[in-house]
Formats: structure tokens, C-alpha cells, sequence
């Protein structure tokens, strides 16, 4: 029986196909979760070079005191936590800190101005140990990852070290080392991976 020449096309397309697919280059299980591996610690790391930022730990003291500046020297005034963590009742936090920065004095300010729980007191802390807290419900205010991706992402006071406004003298204050935007993308890409904190 003579074969058809639409035939012949076929076949001979089809083990083109084939041998294509047999010299191609094939991608490993142990290469694609490498390389996600990869992208999660990249994640983790540019969400760490801010949690560990001066504009995020002035605000997660170990010792009570808030701190200020890239130098992270204690508030000025002798202030401290207090009970609710907004300082004292003389001095409580908003008397200073309104809810946005205060171009004319220099005194930062954002909705809810106020140090972190205790319970989430990073100071001193190496960037696991911060991560280990930031993941535990006694620790980090009792969130799932979900509230912890929205409270990262969203809250005024966590997005004010972005537009952290100027010092009494005129000068800007410094930002974190990655952008708002990238920030967010990292902090969402993190949870979406499992929230694997890279081993030592």
C-alpha cells in the first residue's frame, strides 16, 4: 500500500519531535527546588535588610528604651515603654508622634505611633532568632501568616520607614536598604514558600 504523502509528513515530524525532545537538555527535581530554595533565601534576605533596618529596630528594643537614629542611640527625654507600650502619662508617645511626620520640628510621626510589644523585642537578636519570633503566635501578636503578610504590608507604621521625613536639622533621614515595593513582593513570596527560615 503506497503511503500518502500527508503521512510521510506526519511520521517524519513526529521522530523530529522526538529526537528534539530526547537531546534536550532536561531540568533535575533536586535543580527546580534548588533554585526555589534559592528565591525563598533571596526573599528572606531582602526582608531581613529591613527588619533589621535602623528605621524598623529603633521600635523593637530589648531593654524598654526607644531608639533613634541610624546610630540607634536611646530616645532623648529619658523615655521608656510604659504599660501600653506609648510611653508614660506625662510623656506618652503622641504628645510628639502624631499621625505624620512634622516637617517644621523634624519628630516623625504615623498612625498609632508606639514601640513594639515587648514580646517582639528584636534588639540584639540575630536574623533568624528575629524570624523564629516573627513566625510564633506568642511572640508576634498572636497573627497568622496571612495577618503577618497584611500587617507587614499594609500598616501605616511599618510603610512609614519608607517616607520617614527629615531630622530637626533639615536632613533625611536614611530608608532601608530595599525599596517599598520590592519589600512587599519579598515579604509575600516568603509566606507563600512555607516561610522557611534558611539554615545556618
Amino acid at each position: 500500500m503506497k503511503l500518502q504523502p500527508i503521512y510521510i509528513f506526519l511520521a517524519i515530524s513526529v521522530v523530529g519531535l522526538l529526537f528534539a525532545w530526547a537531546n534536550t537538555p532536561k531540568i533535575s527535581t533536586y535543580e527546580i527546588v534548588a533554585k526555589e530554595s534559592q528565591n525563598s533565601n533571596d526573599d528572606y534576605d531582602k526582608m531581613m535588610d529591613v527588619l533589621t533596618h535602623p528605621r524598623c529596630m529603633n521600635c523593637h528594643p530589648s531593654d524598654h528604651i526607644p531608639k533613634q537614629g541610624d546610630d540607634s542611640h536611646p530616645h532623648y527625654f529619658g523615655m521608656a515603654r510604659g504599660e501600653d507600650d506609648h510611653g508614660f502619662e506625662a510623656t506618652n508617645c503622641n504628645t510628639c508622634h502624631q499621625s505624620e511626620n512634622n516637617l517644621n520640628s523634624g519628630v516623625p510621626g504615623a498612625p498609632h505611633w508606639a514601640l513594639a510589644p515587648a514580646s517582639m523585642a528584636w534588639e540584639g537578636l540575630t536574623r533568624a532568632e528575629i524570624a523564629e519570633r516573627l513566625l510564633d503566635k506568642s511572640t508576634n501578636g498572636n497573627r497568622s501568616h496571612k495577618e503577618l503578610v497584611e500587617h507587614m504590608t499594609e500598616d501605616d507604621l511599618v510603610l512609614w520607614a519608607w517616607e520617614p521625613g527629615i531630622h530637626a536639622n533639615g536632613e533625611q533621614r536614611t530608608l532601608p536598604p530595599v525599596s517599598k515595593e520590592d519589600f512587599k513582593k519579598a515579604v509575600e513570596n516568603w509566606f507563600a514558600n512555607g516561610a522557611v527560615i534558611p539554615s545556618k
